[in-house]
């Protein structure tokens, strides 16, 4: 297994994998990606398989402290230069989990996101997931006022 940054050529496959990951509502579209990849691609991570995406990270970077809606879909949010690393999409194909596929991958997202300076990472994750990053060291910071996907959010966070 290896971990790159995505390329405009992996568009059909991210969007794929992300069908597969997330419910519709909650599930970037393509032309979401396509934005992400014109404008963030160097925040866009994946793991490897012979030649198959497994596991996904992306996010943007930015000033603000709280990740918003808004910026799952508006990619010109992003600054290269932002303090906290967001991440939108944490996932991994079916056939692929409890292998440590994702905590190989966030491990080295983290790693990354240290190495450029910035104050650390941002998500938002439903309740049963709170126990998995927390374990990254990620802290919940309780209940989020996202609505994204007419999920209920809890904000994690963690700092450098």
């Amino acid at each position: 297994m290896r971990i790159r940054l995505a390329t405009m050529e992996d568009l059909n496959a991210i969007t794929k994998v992300e069908a597969i990951c997330f419910p519709q509502a909650e599930a970037a579209t393509k032309e979401s990606f396509r934005k992400r990849l014109e404008i963030f691609p160097n925040h866009f991570w994946l793991l490897e398989d012979k030649g198959q995406i497994v596991s996904i990270v992306n996010g943007m970077a930015t000033d603000l402290e709280i990740l918003q809606d808004a910026m799952f879909e508006d990619a010109s949010m992003h600054d290269e230069n932002g303090a906290w690393q967001m991440i939108f999409g944490a996932e991994t194909v079916p056939n692929y989990r409890r292998q440590g596929c994702m905590e190989r991958l966030m491990k080295h997202v983290i790693e990354e996101v240290r190495s450029q300076g910035r104050k650390g990472l941002v998500l938002t994750c439903k309740e049963g997931l709170v126990h998995y990053y927390e374990k990254f060291g990620f802290v919940s910071e309780g209940k989020s006022e996202s609505s994204h996907g007419g999920a209920t959010w809890f904000n994690m966070r963690l700092s450098f």
